[in-house]
């Protein structure tokens, strides 16, 4: 079975507190990101937000961009 690097675990979900702890934002702000469509939330069978773990990650990188 091939090993998962840590920024890119297959198939793994986030919260949108564990999602708003890596950005240092609130959680309703990543409520707002994923109604604007800046990210792709999937809903549980209780209708809770979920976030791809590889898509927040690619987010991330993204925002962090090259330090000048």
């Amino acid at each position: 079975m091939p090993e998962s690097s840590p920024h890119e675990p297959a198939d793994e979900l986030l919260t949108p507190a564990e999602v708003a702890a890596l950005f240092r934002v609130d959680p309703k702000t990543v409520t707002r990101w994923a109604i604007s469509g800046k990210l792709t939330s999937l809903r549980t069978l209780g209708g809770h937000r979920r976030y791809r773990a590889a898509e927040v990650y690619a987010l991330l990188d993204q925002a962090s961009g090259p330090m000048t």
